[in-house]
């Protein structure tokens, strides 16, 4: 039993990680590629759509079976660890699951295979399978709101602020304890762009190719900045390794142990050709009061 809930754990943390990755991507507009779209609801009844897609039934006959025939269904399946979901997602299908239209997602995981299914209320999706109208009879599905925390910001935060409450050595530089500092959504936007305008272009700066600083960034998504700071990285795999690395480093260290900072975001995205790795941002500002 304990193994089989183990299991179940950690199934659930996956399509957690999934449809966080769909979110991130959405609200960076792939990384600046395409217009930025708004969240995607979290519906349990697409969920068992993707449940039943990896089972191996044909996607129109799963649209009509969950009550979807009005709709359009955009069905997207990868297949990886949790760590190389928004790498792939990225790479593939960011601009299918950031179109417009799309109202609402569901995801299925099993063993290395990650199903996700996402719907729009219209019936005109351009990526995805659309189905005949809905009969007046059949129910509209219900839906519940999408957790707006993403699972690897979380993590992020959480090492971080485990630094910031005990107080640490940046180099030759002591720090006393700060407080903690919070999430971010505008932040990670940010984050996740620089990430993703790095990762295609090839480049390694906190000047991006615009040559727009940290804090032009944070200005031009309409944050009310008084103080910004970003730390960057390439190569890491994990969230612990990079928040790890960069309090290796004195100058990262001092970012993130600053005690005026009150806010923060976090994004990575996967570089293309000879630079494949993961490039990492962080994002820390003190808004204006």
């Amino acid at each position: 039993m304990l193994v089989m809930l183990v299991g179940l754990a950690a199934s659930l943390r996956t399509q957690a990680d999934a449809l966080s990755a769909v979110q991130v991507l959405r609200e960076g507009g792939c990384g600046g590629l395409v217009p930025i779209a708004r969240p995607l609801r979290h519906s349990v009844t697409l969920d068992q759509a993707a449940a039943q897609w990896a089972a191996g039934r044909p996607l129109p006959q799963v649209a009509t079976a969950v009550g979807y025939s009005s709709a359009a269904l955009a069905g997207v399946h990868v297949a990886g660890s949790e760590s190389t979901l928004l790498q792939q997602l990225s790479r593939s299908d960011c601009r299918a699951l950031s179109n417009p239209s799309l109202q609402e997602i569901g995801a299925f995981h099993r063993g290395a295979d990650t199903w996700l299914i996402a719907a729009s209320g219209t019936g005109a999706v351009a990526a995805g399978v659309t189905v005949p109208t809905r009969s007046p009879q059949q129910p509209v599905p219900k839906v519940q709101a999408a957790a707006p925390t993403i699972v690897l910001s979380t993590r992020a935060l959480e090492l971080v602020n485990q630094v910031r409450a005990r107080g640490t050595r940046c180099g030759a530089r002591a720090f006393a304890p700060a407080p903690p500092i919070t999430l971010s959504g505008t932040l990670g936007t940010v984050a996740f762009g620089h990430a993703a305008d790095m990762a295609t272009h090839g480049y390694f700066e906190h000047q991006d190719l615009a040559g727009q600083s940290p804090a032009d960034r944070v200005r031009a998504v309409g944050y009310r900045e008084k103080l910004v700071g970003e730390n960057i990285a390439y190569g890491p795999e994990t969230v612990d390794e990079v928040v790890k690395g960069w309090l290796d480093s004195p100058g990262h260290c001092e970012n993130i142990m600053d005690p005026r900072f009150a806010e923060m975001g976090l994004a990575f995205a996967a570089g293309r050709g000879a630079k494949h790795g993961l490039y990492w941002v962080q994002v820390l500002a003190e808004p204006r009061a």
